[in-house]
C-alpha cells in the first residue's frame, strides 16, 4: 500500500513538472542579445538636427535682411564727362536733375574731344600740293589749308566737325572731286567739365548717349568712378 502511494505521488509530481515546462514557467532565462556595435552618424543625419534646420534658417533671415538693407543704403559716386564747355555740362546736369539725380559740376585739367577732322594727305611735290588746293577751292571747299596732320606729317585740312552729318557731307564733297579723304578724332588739352552723381546699388549705370546735346552733335563721353577726394583727374 505504501509503495502504491509512492508511485501515485511520483506520477503527480511528474505531471506537474511537465505542465510547468510546457508553459515556459520552468524554462531557463534566455541570454540577452549581444549589444550591436555603435554606429557613428553625422549631425546632419540626426532627426533633431533636421527638425532644427528650419528654425536656424528663420533665425538667420533677419540678419540677411539687415545686410541687404545696409547694402541698399550704400552709394556709389560716378563721374560723367568730359564736357568741352560750361553750356554742354549745364545741359547734361539739367537732364540728370530731371531724372531724379543730384549732379555736382567740377572743373579739371584734361583732354577733351574737339571734333572729327577730315583731311587729305599732302602731295610730295610743292606744285602738286598747290594744284590740289586749287582744285579743292574751285570745287567749293574754300577752307582747305595745309597744316600738321595726325602723325606729325603735313596734310591738307578739309575741316573739323562736331556733327556727323556735316563731316560726312564734306567727305562726299571731296570724293566727288576725285579725292579719298581720311578722318580722325581731334582732341585738345585744357579745362574740361565733369559731373559727379551718387548712385545706389539698385541704380544702373548711365548711358552717356542719354546726355546728347544738340541733335546730330557728336559727343565723346565716358562714365567712370569719381576721383578720390583731393586727387586730380
Amino acid at each position: 500500500m505504501t509503495l502504491l502511494k509512492s508511485i501515485v505521488v511520483c506520477l503527480v509530481l511528474a505531471n506537474v513538472c511537465y505542465f510547468l515546462w510546457q508553459h515556459g514557467i520552468a524554462k531557463p532565462p534566455e541570454a540577452a542579445a549581444p549589444a550591436s556595435p555603435g554606429t557613428l552618424k553625422l549631425a546632419s543625419e540626426s532627426p533633431a538636427s533636421v527638425r532644427s534646420a528650419p528654425a536656424e534658417a528663420v533665425a538667420d533671415s533677419p540678419r540677411e535682411a539687415g545686410s541687404s538693407a545696409l547694402l541698399t543704403d550704400v552709394k556709389r559716386c560716378i563721374s560723367v564727362g568730359p564736357f568741352r564747355d560750361v553750356s554742354e555740362a549745364a545741359h547734361a546736369a539739367s537732364t540728370l536733375r530731371s531724372g531724379g539725380y543730384d549732379p555736382r559740376q567740377r572743373v579739371a585739367d584734361g583732354e577733351v574731344w574737339a571734333g572729327v577732322w577730315v583731311y587729305l594727305p599732302l602731295p610730295a611735290s610743292r606744285s602738286a600740293a598747290e594744284q590740289t588746293l586749287a582744285k579743292l577751292k574751285s570745287g567749293g571747299i574754300d577752307d582747305a589749308l595745309e597744316m600738321p596732320g595726325p602723325n606729325d606729317a603735313s596734310v591738307i585740312s578739309l575741316g573739323l566737325y562736331s556733327e556727323s552729318k556735316r563731316a560726312q557731307s564734306r567727305v562726299a564733297q571731296a570724293q566727288a572731286l576725285g579725292f579719298n579723304p581720311g578722318i580722325a578724332d581731334r582732341k585738345r588739352n585744357g579745362n574740361v567739365y565733369w559731373i559727379d552723381i551718387d548712385l545706389k546699388p539698385t541704380d544702373g549705370l548711365l548711358d552717356p548717349s542719354d546726355l546728347q546735346g544738340e541733335s546730330g552733335r557728336i559727343v565723346r563721353l565716358e562714365v567712370k568712378g569719381c576721383p578720390v577726394s583731393g586727387a586730380q583727374q
